[in-house]
């Protein structure tokens, strides 16, 4: 009797061939989007040949329309902002042709890796980017604080590292600040010049009823290691801090940063800072709902300070 031949041909389940199983997979793929935010930015990149897009408009109405296509899939996709400055400067030192979409690939890449990136959450570009801005300006700021610190070397007469003893002083004074602020809701921010440019890092902080102060632990080491900064090269700079409480008028202060101390603001150069524009030193109407008031005592410093 004649036996019937089988096809004893089998798919291994760990060689998925089905369109449908290849795109779940994609969806599983996150990716960046590098946007040029900026019309100056995007102005620069139209000199490619490969760039296609003519009208910034245009290209962030598609952009935006791209994004939450992918959303709609359930694809992860962060956002980042595309410098053609250091794009240049990137395809230079890998040797690539810059005018080419994997160029540009490779370069978003990278920021992927080492770039500001905020997740695309399906809000409009116009409110994202003001938040992937202040991200990027976040990580620059910490960068040079970083690189500022670690490159300051020791002190002539003892040898302390001079920008360890700044960081350590530094911790010192934040803690003090936390330590006497008021119940609420409290925005720090910390302004340093040690170039004509202002650089500023913001903290904000919550007194629970029990009297612990919560605070970010990133957000706390931005601000103390600009703070470090401003002390390590004698800049002028400050502390604002304002707190919130339900139904009160939000309460303002301040202290100047001066040989490596917090001295208190008066209630009226507190209102002047605050009232007053940082680029141009005209005038600014003050905030209704808001009492400008001199800092809390911060009690004696005890603290030994860094040479």
């Amino acid at each position: 009797m004649a036996r019937t031949k089988q096809n004893t041909t089998q798919h291994h389940p760990k060689h998925p061939k089905h369109p449908t199983m290849r795109r779940t997979l994609r969806r599983e793929v996150a990716g960046t989007f590098g946007l040029l935010a900026d019309e100056a930015d995007f102005a620069a990149m139209r000199r490619y040949r490969t760039f296609t897009f003519d009208d910034h408009t245009t290209y962030l109405r598609e952009a935006e329309q791209l994004l939450k296509s992918l959303a709609s899939q359930g694809r992860h996709t962060t956002v980042a902002l595309f410098d053609p400055v250091e794009y240049d400067a990137f395809c230079a030192e890998s040797g690539i042709d810059p005018d080419t979409s994997a160029a540009r690939s490779r370069y978003t890449a990278r920021l992927a890796a080492d770039g500001a990136t905020l997740p695309y959450d399906g809000r409009p570009l116009s409110d994202l980017v003001p938040d992937l801005i202040a991200e990027a300006l976040r990580q620059s700021t910490r960068a040079y604080a970083e690189s500022l610190l670690a490159d300051i070397g020791a002190c002539a007469d003892c040898g302390e590292d001079i920008g360890q003893a700044a960081y350590a002083r530094a911790v010192h004074l934040l803690t003090r600040v936390l330590h006497r602020v008021a119940g609420g809701r409290h925005h720090l921010v910390c302004s340093v010049s040690p170039d004509s440019e202002p650089l500023l890092a913001v903290l904000r902080a919550q007194t629970t009823d029990s009297g612990t102060v919560l605070v970010d632990e990133a957000a706390a080491t931005d601000f103390t290691m600009l703070l470090a900064a401003g002390i390590a090269t004698s800049s002028h700079g400050g502390i604002v801090l304002r707190t919130s409480n339900p139904g009160e008028a939000d309460q303002v202060c301040g202290w100047r940063l001066r040989n490596q101390r917090l001295l208190p603001l008066t209630a009226a150069e507190v209102f002047d800072a605050y009232c007053t524009d940082s680029h141009t030193g005209e005038p600014v109407p003050p905030e209704s709902g808001v009492d400008y008031a001199a800092p809390p005592d911060l009690g004696p410093d005890e603290e030994p300070h860094p040479h």
